[in-house]
């Protein structure tokens, strides 16, 4: 699909794999400014762009425009050394002057106030990414701002400081207000507060692996790169702080050894979790690493995965014929979006263009580009922190990502299946499918069925991750929950384990204490472009495809492959699934020679020699080559 601005002419010697330099991200951040601002007010300082409103109101959505394409704006003229032919930066100073003059006000350009997170948390939020721009430009923009407008802006900005954040991420939403207000040589104890609080919540969060918990429980997802890592140690490149560095730098380096396989070979990132459409913000914490060094990933490889996320949604319809970007993933997509999504939302997308604070002479712009990590040889890589495991298939460059770990329940919530999230409770994502909606089946879930009642997954109970030579495993635990009827079932619960090698998915389930009359069923790839297959291996004895005419944020329609069974107290369940593939390739049942279970112990041995076997008293997972 064409896009409403000029881009340069590919280079296919520099960047065989997209055609994109550094001049193509310039001109993709032009043309996204440019096609925004055709939605300012009079004063520049609310960009209203058409389309449905989030639930925090127009006024904060104009908001939400004005702060999030000046992220863009920030990091485009910082990273041309102040140079800004376009004059971006006048209609942000402007913008800002009267967004601030009278806060709160209902009239043409005051910004809302910022409150707490459950009154009125937008601005919060906002108010980073404000800071974020003025510190990125502060020499050009705020070091010549008249005295009273630096006055105003601060009382606004300090409204960051003195209100709840949501207990996540927003943390770092007054850490970067008061960062900036220091940095400007207006920081007290207010600030050295708000920064400390952050930094002591992040050691909280923190994991192990590279991942932070976006909070107190287990919700790992695209926010790691695009929040959790990016806002402290930007804030240490811009400020030259070497104790920040060298404590989140490492972090970095060691979430992108994992991360960076997260992208299929045509661009795509994984579609899972929330605000998903931020869409090419998913390689901010790859531009961060290159710009920062902290980062294990080569310079060629690296702008093959940023510039391949770009282009990969540039070509399939996420901005407008009127240069915007669209509320979805490819176009506009419902299924994608949160309550909290507006019309400017998509714009911390943004925070990719953090790759332009490297300069033209940059390795990441002058070296030739190489294969992403996931067109190389077929890989699985665990990761036991988050309890996920990655596998990756070279011939077709699809990526997978088995959940084992990540559920996005607040400790302090109950498990109600009426929360049911398709981003998150599903037990599989790739970068070729995407979840089936809440009104259709439910693709790669296990589900209890009692008095007809399907349950779903929601609170996850890592059991661990581990891998071996060209092979991996991840497990965890449920309680189904059901949606009608008794929200649980006494003493019923699923253990789930998935060991991946190749293109192969081996899915074992124990079901633990289910009633008389209950069934079971299976679910695999939500597809119709791409092959998908599910066969039952022990324990099922149905097997169909249901259609889910909603479809995807891929495909407008899809079919997910089921298989199906009785249940009564304690049995074992294993499956092979696969997603992609040639056509040609031999039935999926050939992959495995032979299945037994006994005495709490499901062995698998594969066709080519090794054999598997999953114990469940006590856990454990082997493969061992016979």
């Amino acid at each position: 699909m064409s896009i409403p601005f000029a881009l340069p002419a590919e280079d296919r010697v520099l960047s065989p794999g997209t055609g994109y330099t550094r001049a193509h991200w310039e001109a993709v951040a032009d043309g996204l400014l440019g096609a925004a601002w055709c939605w300012a007010t009079p004063g520049g300082a609310l960009l209203d762009l058409p389309g449905r409103p989030s639930k925090s109101g127009v006024r904060s959505d104009g908001l939400e425009g004005y702060a999030r394409t000046f992220l863009a704006a920030g990091f485009r003229v910082a990273g041309a050394g102040g140079k800004d032919p376009r004059g971006w930066l006048e209609r942000y100073a402007a913008g800002l002057a009267a967004g601030t003059r009278t806060p709160g006000r209902d009239d043409a350009e005051s910004w809302p106030s910022v409150l707490d997170h459950h009154v009125q948390g937008q601005p919060m939020v906002e108010s980073a990414s404000v800071a974020l721009g003025l510190s990125l430009t502060r020499p050009w923009l705020w070091d010549r701002l008249d005295g009273d407008v630096q006055d105003r802006a601060e009382a606004w900005l300090r409204g960051a400081l003195t209100h709840t954040p949501a207990p996540n991420n927003w943390y770092l939403f007054p850490f970067t207000v008061a960062s900036f207000l220091e940095s400007a040589g207006r920081g007290d104890e207010t600030t050295a507060r708000a920064r400390e609080r952050a930094l002591d919540l992040m050691e909280t969060w923190y994991r192990g692996d590279g991942w932070y918990a976006d909070g107190d429980g287990r919700a790992f997802d695209h926010y790691n790169g695009w929040a959790l890592h990016l806002y402290p140690l930007l804030q240490a490149h811009l400020t030259g702080d070497p104790v920040l560095a060298q404590r989140f730098g490492p972090r970095l380096r060691e979430h992108l050894e994992g991360f960076s396989l997260l992208f299929g070979a045509d661009g795509a990132p994984i579609h899972f979790g929330r605000s998903l459409t931020y869409r090419f913000a998913a390689t901010a914490a790859v531009g961060l690493g290159a710009v920062t060094g902290h980062t294990p990933v080569s310079p060629g490889a690296s702008r093959r995965l940023i510039s391949g996320s770009l282009r990969y949604f540039l070509d399939r319809g996420a901005v407008t014929d009127a240069g915007l970007l669209s509320l979805g993933w490819h176009g506009p997509h419902s299924a994608t979006l949160q309550d909290y999504s507006g019309p400017a939302s998509p714009y911390w997308a943004s925070k990719a263009f953090v790759a332009l604070l490297a300069p033209q002479d940059h390795p990441l712009w002058t070296a030739t580009e190489e294969p992403a990590p996931s067109e190389g040889p077929d890989r699985v890589l665990a990761l036991p922190a988050p309890g996920l495991l990655v596998q990756s298939t070279g011939s077709d460059g699809i990526v997978r990502l088995h959940n084992h770990g990540s559920d996005h329940v607040r400790p302090h919530e109950g498990e109600s299946a009426a929360a049911d999230d398709a981003l998150y409770g599903r037990q599989a994502y790739s970068t070729h499918t995407g979840p089936t909606s809440r009104a259709n089946i439910a693709d790669n879930h296990l589900s209890v069925e009692v008095d007809g009642v399907a349950s779903v997954r929601r609170r996850i109970r890592p059991l661990g991750a581990g891998q071996g030579d060209g092979w991996g495993w991840a497990a965890s635990s449920h309680r189904p929950v059901f949606a009608s009827g008794p929200p649980m079932v006494p003493g019923l619960r699923v253990e789930s384990v998935t060991v991946a090698r190749g293109r192969h998915e081996l899915r074992i389930h124990r079901v633990v204490g289910a009633p008389p009359g209950a069934r079971v069923t299976l679910t695999g790839w939500a597809a119709e472009a791409v092959r998908s297959e599910l066969t039952g291996l022990y324990g099922w004895s149905g097997r169909d495809q249901v259609r889910a005419p909603e479809g995807t944020a891929y495909e407008p329609w899809v079919q997910v492959p089921r298989l199906s069974a009785d249940v009564r107290g304690t049995a074992v369940f294993a499956a092979l699934a696969a997603l992609g593939g040639d056509a040609e390739a031999p039935p999926l049942a050939d992959a495995v020679a032979e299945v037994v279970c006994a005495d709490h112990e499901l062995r698998v041995r594969w066709a080519e020699g090794p054999q598997t076997v999953v114990s469940f008293e006590p856990f454990r997972v082997t493969t061992t080559r016979e």
